[in-house]
């Protein structure tokens, strides 16, 4: 009787101990389980934290959404012009208001501003309907076209073209700092060999706004340091 009851005993232990087996290897973040799932959060954090550092190493125009809102309103202030025109003379009809519609839209087409973002080794311009880029680390021409508005044409050895507004690259020293960067690289590397100076001209004169600034926020006057700031 003492046998059976302790062969009974073992089996039950037994049992418990399987049953205990089974729940520990079925509960999620222990063992392989919990191995797997970190390996799984690390990788997400690293791709997110790459993500973020390629995000917040491309640059743009700081000014390209004012002149956004800028051709909005100008082309939204020509059609209501043109429709109060009309309603007081009694000339609205729907071909007319279709028409006035499709100016304003060509209006808005035309005051459009093309967005200007650079990144390590590239610069992007791109417009309603297509975007080029450029490598500047490649870069074998710059030339600046004046007129009626200048342009500034860049060209790298890849064949790429583009054309932006200078006054994006005075507006936006981060801009004019990432293709600078880029021109000195392909300058080193024998490639730029033609209009170096002119984007000399532009850093130069950069450095010469940011110097006039800091002059300005001080209470100084350029050229004034030292024992003159005070006499003065």
């Amino acid at each position: 009787m003492g046998l059976h009851r302790t062969r009974a005993r073992g089996v039950v232990r037994g049992a418990v101990r399987g049953v205990a087996r089974g729940r520990g290897g079925t509960q999620p973040g222990t063992g392989a389980g919990a191995d797997a799932e970190g390996d799984a959060g690390v990788d997400a954090g690293t791709d997110a934290g790459a993500d973020a550092g390629a995000a917040a190493d491309v640059v743009g125009d700081r000014t390209w959404a004012g002149e956004v809102r800028a051709a909005v309103f100008c082309a939204l202030t020509l059609f209501v012009l043109v429709l109060i025109v009309d309603g007081a003379n009694t000339t609205l009809t729907w071909p007319r208001a279709a028409l006035w519609a499709g100016l304003s839209a060509v209006l808005y087409v035309v005051l459009h501003p093309a967005r200007v973002t650079a990144g390590p080794g590239w610069l992007a311009v791109r417009r309603l309907l297509r975007t080029r880029r450029v490598c500047t680390g490649l870069l074998t021409a710059v030339r600046l076209d004046g007129g009626v508005a200048a342009r500034l044409v860049l060209r790298d050895s890849l064949g790429n073209r583009v054309e932006l507004d200078p006054k994006v690259l005075t507006d936006n020293p981060l801009l004019l700092h990432r293709l600078d960067r880029g021109a000195r690289d392909a300058q080193a590397r024998g490639l730029l060999r033609t209009g170096v100076t002119v984007l000399h001209r532009f850093t130069d004169r950069a450095d010469a706004e940011a110097a006039r600034a800091v002059f300005e926020a001080s209470g100084l006057t350029p050229g004034l340091t030292g024992e003159s700031a005070r006499d003065s």
